[in-house]
């Protein structure tokens, strides 16, 4: 089926899509950029790179974090952190449901049959052109 992905441009800042959207959920959820990060298959490294990118991208930061040590790391939300969330996914569902009509229409037209590219390598051999030189085999 046929959907709408939203990507919005912060001009020289960045952007903000639907993964950085669920980082920042899952982090608020477990209060931790290296579980929020495992949760979808990333380093820490790449997460807090990612937190750190939305962090400089506003005038404040949308997550704090604590120093780990014996009494334990952790990171939270800001205020503006659950803000940006949350006109996230407002602007998603306006989107979404403005296109709906739309995307019925593209899906609708959806063909059939698989892919050119999908077809299998004798199918895609029979139609090359005589023009077009055969890879070497290795």
């Amino acid at each position: 089926m046929a959907r709408l992905t939203i990507r919005i441009d912060l001009t020289n800042q960045g952007a903000i899509g639907p993964g950085k959207i669920k980082l920042l959920e899952l982090l608020g959820e477990s209060g931790s950029i290296s579980a929020a990060g495992r949760a979808m298959g990333m380093s820490y490294r790449r997460a807090w790179t990612l937190i750190d990118g939305l962090n400089r991208a506003f005038r404040s930061p949308v997550v704090t974090t604590r120093p780990g040590g014996a009494r334990g790391g952790g990171a939270a939300l800001t205020d503006l952190g659950h803000d940006v969330i949350a006109r996230y996914r407002a602007v998603e569902r306006a989107a979404t449901k403005a296109s709906a009509p739309d995307l019925a229409a593209l899906d609708a037209e959806r063909a059939s049959r698989p892919a050119a590219g999908r077809r299998g390598r004798a199918a895609a051999a029979s139609s090359r052109s005589p023009l077009m030189p055969r890879r070497a085999r290795r």
